[in-house]
């Protein structure tokens, strides 16, 4: 009698984690994305996944002021003269805020259809969008299929946003004070970021041992060789941009290069996690 009243009081079991979160700890590998535009974007991306990759991040970019640029150029041809007028009235100051807002809202607008028809095309996979940094490029991203959010940075708004839904965020961390603050808020998983100046896979492993139940993805100077050691240093797997996406083969537009290196990281992933 006494053992069946116990029972009645014990905990209940923890929550499945969600499968976003399942997906990259089998994984290893986040493979991440930055493309000036979207064509570029879809062509990496998919030799990317045909390489292995299961998992793929696409960087929110924020262009800064761009150079040299016309207006016309940004905003169509078929720019009408008052807009024109109205422009060179602005001092150089508003210009080039102007410039900015209008590339970087043509950038998050290719950044997400690419999204849309990866989700599309793709639907067994795992997609997300890096570098949120505000809850309204958050909402974009889910509203386009993202499956996951990543930030350089903890956005608490975003935390709060996403609260009890399927979408995963993964905020960026550096401290242990970091790390806790972020779990206490809610995060399932931690980026630890910018991970190669802090040490290392060492520094994951000194990481990890006050935090042995926070999940932590390395980002930020992984190698394809080094994937073995953060693997085996406590991270549930890294982030690989330029070890992917290679600035050479991307500006090469050489898809076969960017399908090789993905199959390698995903060969060194699959032995590390194994």
């Amino acid at each position: 009698m006494a053992l069946a009243s116990l029972s009645l009081f014990s905990p209940p079991p923890p929550p499945p984690p969600p499968k976003t979160l399942t997906a990259i700890q089998n994984s290893g590998v986040i493979a991440c994305l930055r493309a000036h535009d979207g064509k570029t974007a879809m062509d990496a991306a998919s030799a990317a996944l045909r390489g292995g990759i299961s998992v793929l991040e696409i960087v929110m970019s924020t262009p800064g002021v761009l150079e040299e640029q016309s207006i016309s150029s940004l905003c169509g041809c078929q720019m009408v003269s008052a807009q024109i007028f109205l422009f060179n009235l602005m001092d150089d100051s508003d210009k080039n805020d102007k410039i900015a807002t209008t590339e970087r809202s043509r950038q998050i607008e290719a950044t997400l259809k690419v999204i849309k028809d990866l989700r599309k095309d793709h639907p067994s996979l795992t997609f997300g969008v890096g570098t949120i940094l505000n809850v309204e490029d958050a909402r974009k991203a889910v509203k386009a299929g993202a499956q996951f959010l990543m930030s350089p940075c903890s956005v608490t708004e975003i935390l709060l946003e996403l609260e009890g839904s399927e979408i995963l965020y993964i905020p960026g961390v550096m401290t242990p004070t970091e790390v806790l603050l972020a779990y206490n808020a809610g995060a399932k998983i931690v980026k630890v970021y910018p991970v190669s100046l802090l040490g290392g896979e060492k520094y994951i492993s000194a990481l990890k041992k006050p935090f042995p139940h926070v999940p932590m993805v390395a980002s930020q100077g992984v190698t394809t060789e080094s994937i073995g050691r953060y693997i085996e240093a406590g991270a549930s797997a890294v982030v690989l941009s330029d070890a992917i996406f290679d600035k050479g083969a991307m500006q090469q537009r050489s898809f076969d290069e960017i399908e090789r290196l993905a199959s390698c990281a995903v060969l060194q992933a699959n032995q590390a996690i194994k």
